[in-house]
């Protein structure tokens, strides 16, 4: 939380920021570029950055790519290098053709603004029944990944837009909705292995306490109290929700909810870390043949999945490599990401 609490941070012009007059826009355009040129020469950007766009509906699409345009014009215009990679979001994609315009806009702007060809990656908010199973009724991920022509790096789970698409009413949108799980294990099935990382949604419930001031009655600090702690309560189970799910990324609206974020994926991988490391050494120590710790029977499959388990874990800082080479697992092996490859190996030693 102290040297880098924000590792991916987009500048949103979307749903967060609004509908505004043009001119207002034309001005927040100008002034982002420019504050972000100036965190570039300060060295005070986080590891990734871009923005988020307004759709490209008929409704909103030359607001969006003048939006764009202004922001990467004036960006080019003072004297620093664009961060790499540079991301564009796309929000509320219905069809392939919105990326394909997308990348013809990023393709002529990159030329004109002199960026590296390539410089700029395109994430696509999943977020409409049509993003998941398009019109003719095939699986609707895989059309808009390959519109991107290998720009796209990440597809992100718009929860509330998408469950909102399903005609689910307002009381009833909720992270963890059944038609949001679905969405989930469409891009799963779709993305999982691909170089296009996947990303859950958000919390709409904020950790914001609604007395504010420092002269409040003891009604009014426990109030604040008991709102925050139910917000972070909140996004505490929902986060624990996307890991179970297998969804190791997710984005937050506010600062103070990126401390239950680091706790909860600490809560998840080191409460699951005995467990994970007992199963995962009695298999490789029994040259990777089914095993059984307790009562819990283990094949490859299982142990593919507890090396996921230190992977990730060791990526995000809740586990260290040491943890995890208590397995027996070579450092090698676990930065090779694969137990077939860790078994055909061991048995060509011993051959």
């Amino acid at each position: 939380m102290a040297t880098e609490a924000i590792e991916d941070q987009r500048l949103d012009f979307e749903d967060g920021y609004g509908a505004r007059a043009n001119e207002e826009e034309d001005g927040h355009a100008i002034s982002a570029a420019m504050e972000l040129a100036g965190g570039v020469k300060e060295n005070l950007l986080p590891p990734f950055i871009g923005i988020r766009i307004k759709s490209l509906t008929e409704e909103t699409k030359r607001r969006s790519i003048r939006t764009l345009d202004l922001f990467l014009s004036t960006f080019a215009d003072q004297g620093v290098s664009l961060p790499d990679p540079f991301f564009i979001t796309l929000p509320k994609v219905t069809s392939p053709e919105q990326v394909s315009a997308l990348l013809t806009c990023v393709e002529l702007l990159e030329e004109r603004c002199a960026f590296p060809e390539g410089h700029i990656k395109i994430e696509l908010m999943i977020e409409t029944i049509q993003s998941i199973i398009s019109p003719d009724g095939v699986n609707g991920i895989p059309a808009l990944i390959a519109a991107g022509k290998g720009r796209v790096t990440s597809a992100i789970l718009g929860t509330f837009d998408y469950t909102a698409s399903c005609n689910i009413a307002s009381h009833y949108q909720d992270h963890r909705h059944p038609s949001a799980d679905f969405a989930r294990q469409m891009m799963q099935v779709c993305l999982t292995g691909t170089p296009v990382s996947i990303c859950d949604g958000i919390t709409n419930i904020m950790p914001i306490p609604p007395n504010k001031g420092g002269d409040l009655t003891n009604d009014q600090r426990t109030e604040n109290f008991e709102v925050v702690h139910s917000a972070w309560r909140e996004h505490f189970n929902n986060i624990l929700h996307s890991l179970r799910l297998g969804f190791y990324q997710g984005w937050d609206l506010n600062p103070a909810q990126l401390p239950i974020r680091y706790a909860a994926f600490y809560y998840f991988f080191l409460e699951g870390l005995e467990d994970a490391r007992a199963r995962l050494g009695t298999f490789i120590e029994q040259a990777a043949q089914a095993s059984m710790v307790g009562n819990t029977f283990d094949d490859a499959a299982s142990a593919q999945g507890l090396l996921n388990f230190f992977v990730n874990g060791i990526s995000c800082g809740a586990l260290s490599e040491n943890e995890a080479l208590a397995t027996g697992i070579t450092l090698t092996e676990l930065h090779g990401r694969s137990f077939q490859k860790i078994v055909e190996n061991r048995l060509r030693v011993t051959q």
